[in-house]
């Protein structure tokens, strides 16, 4: 047999063994054949309570258990790309786009957005309050060398953070600069505690706010700090025995009339966390 007549027969077979698994997975009488799905998200949707509001719904309708695995945006596509989930949900369109490019994905969709603020110490020693432009806030406080944490773990948050940097044609590095490699609510009570800045989504910060009663929102509303969420399925012609079925089922839903009504609809003390795509 030929090399290339191989090659199409394995991209036959691969496809085969998809189909097989959809089919496998799929409701029998009403009740998913494979129940458990597993979900690799970021630490901003489990944080903020989202996750804890919505997939409640999606159980009780689907008969699904999701197991959610709360992590950064860039260990949650590393995961995936392991094969170790059936579905992400994350906010790094060039992490995103990456992985798709790479065939680790079989589809993705918008789902929802929120947007980032520079958190600070009350009396903003930096003086950021009335800077033009997140650009201008994140040089500001470079040219102060005022304490920043940053999440250092390859979040979307830290992604954002590191463009962010970049815009500002800076490479933060120093004593003032500290980075945490932990979850936003971790990182938000560090800045609290030494005085310093963070960048930070704003639905964590009104879930935790009330732990750093030090820090308040120094700058924010700039088009730079936008926060788009993708869902994306993991690809089963890499990885055939992911829960196909049950991810394209809860992306639906977060996708669908009722998921979107839920994340519409899902306030902290009164504000609104996540706006729809």
């Amino acid at each position: 047999m030929k090399s290339s007549q191989r090659r199409i027969l394995a991209v036959v077979v691969c496809m085969l063994a998809a189909c097989f698994t959809a089919w496998a997975q799929s409701p029998q009488n009403g009740q998913p054949t494979n129940p458990r799905i597993k979900l690799a998200t970021t630490t901003s949707t489990e944080q903020s309570g989202l996750l804890a509001y919505m997939l409640p719904v999606f159980e009780k309708k689907t008969g699904y258990k999701v197991d959610v695995i709360a992590v950064g945006t860039g260990a949650s596509l590393k995961i995936a790309e392991k094969g170790d989930c059936d579905i992400v949900l994350v906010h790094a369109r060039s992490l995103e786009d990456a992985f798709m490019a790479a065939g680790w994905g079989s589809e993705r969709r918008d789902v929802m957005y929120n947007d980032f603020i520079v958190l600070g110490p009350k009396n903003d020693s930096a003086g950021i309050r009335n800077a033009k432009t997140a650009k201008d806030a994140f040089a500001m406080i470079a040219a102060k060398k005022a304490i920043f944490i940053s999440r250092g773990d390859n979040s979307g948050t830290h992604v954002k953070e590191k463009d962010l940097w970049k815009l500002a044609s800076l490479a933060p590095s120093g004593t003032w600069y500290k980075e945490a490699g932990q979850g936003m609510s971790q990182v938000i009570i560090m800045a609290e505690q030494l005085d310093g800045y963070t960048l930070a989504d704003r639905a964590t910060w009104l879930a935790v706010k009330g732990s750093a009663p030090g820090l308040s929102i120094i700058f924010e509303k700039d088009t730079d700090l936008l926060n788009p969420y993708g869902i994306i399925t993991v690809n089963p012609a890499k990885w055939p025995h992911v829960n196909i079925a049950g991810a394209k089922a809860l992306m639906d839903f977060f996708t669908g009339p009722d998921g979107r009504s839920l994340i519409e609809s899902y306030k902290i003390g009164g504000d609104q966390c996540f706006f729809l795509l």
